[in-house]
C-alpha cells in the first residue's frame, strides 16, 4: 500500500521528537511520542485495509463464478495483509495509550476500550495542524 492519508498530528510530533533529541522532554511528552506514532500507524492500517477492500470488491464483482482468478487471489492475500497490519498497528496503539494514561494519571472511563478512549481524547485535548484540520 502506497498511499498515505495525512496526519493531523504530524507537527505536534515532529515538534515533541526534536524536544525530545535535545532532552527537553518531560515522562509526560516522551510517552506521547510513541502514542502518537501508534495512532498514525493504526490510521495508515485502516486506510490501506478499506483500500484492499475496495479494489477486491471491484475486481470480484465481475468475477467468473468458479476457481478464482490469480488477480483475485492477490488482492485477498493483500487483504488480509492490511487486516493482520491492521490488527497490529491496534495492540500498539493499545499499549501505548497504556503507558500514557499511566503517566499522565488520566482516568479512564470503566467498560470502555482503551483504544476508544484515547482516540477521543486525542481529538478532544490535542492541537491539530493548521493545514489538516478538515
Amino acid at each position: 500500500m502506497t498511499t498515505t492519508t495525512p496526519f493531523p498530528y504530524a507537527g505536534l510530533l515532529d515538534a515533541l521528537e526534536t524536544s525530545g533529541e535535545s532532552g527537553a522532554v518531560d515522562a509526560k511528552a516522551a510517552a506521547l511520542i510513541p502514542l502518537l506514532k501508534a495512532y498514525r500507524a493504526t490510521l495508515q492500517a485502516a486506510s490501506d485495509t478499506t483500500l484492499a477492500a475496495d479494489e477486491l470488491r471491484r475486481y470480484q464483482k465481475y468475477a467468473k463464478p468458479g476457481k478464482p482468478s490469480a488477480h483475485i487471489v492477490q488482492l485477498r492475500q493483500k487483504q488480509a495483509a492490511a487486516r493482520q497490519a491492521s490488527s497490529i498497528a491496534r495492540q500498539s496503539l493499545i499499549k501505548a495509550a497504556a503507558v500514557y494514561v499511566r503517566e499522565a494519571a488520566i482516568d479512564v472511563p470503566e467498560r470502555m476500550p482503551l483504544d476508544a478512549f484515547i482516540t477521543g481524547w486525542i481529538h478532544a485535548n490535542l492541537p491539530k495542524d493548521a493545514d489538516t484540520s478538515a
